[in-house]
């Protein structure tokens, strides 16, 4: 009787440690699809936006500045801010989310 009792308390023991192996799985794959995979995407289309930037374009910078880009020069641009005033910056200041809203009202 007594060697019964243990066989089902190692059964049960091995079942307890495949249920904490699923929910750490589990919680595995939840961070990555709404966490990791999220974050990947929304750098790809940063990184697309910065290769695809153009003269004439209407962006808004990271810090807030508007502007239009005037020249693409490699990774940096030249954005004017005002008339006569130009501003050098990295292509990587420049803001998608932000840039994206704006060519939404022009259009």
């Amino acid at each position: 009787m007594l060697g019964i009792a243990a066989i089902l308390l190692q059964v049960d023991a091995g079942n307890s440690q495949m249920i904490n192996l699923i929910f750490i799985v589990g919680m595995v794959v939840v961070f990555y699809f709404f966490m990791i995979r999220p974050q990947q995407q929304k750098q790809k289309k940063q990184k697309e936006f910065a290769d695809s930037i153009k003269k004439g374009d209407q962006v808004i910078t990271v810090g807030g500045m508007h502007g239009k880009i005037a020249a693409v020069e490699g990774d940096t641009v030249l954005l004017e801010v005002d008339r006569g005033v130009k501003v050098k910056m990295e292509k990587s200041s420049l803001s998608f989310e932000n840039s994206a809203t704006v060519s939404k009202k022009e259009a």
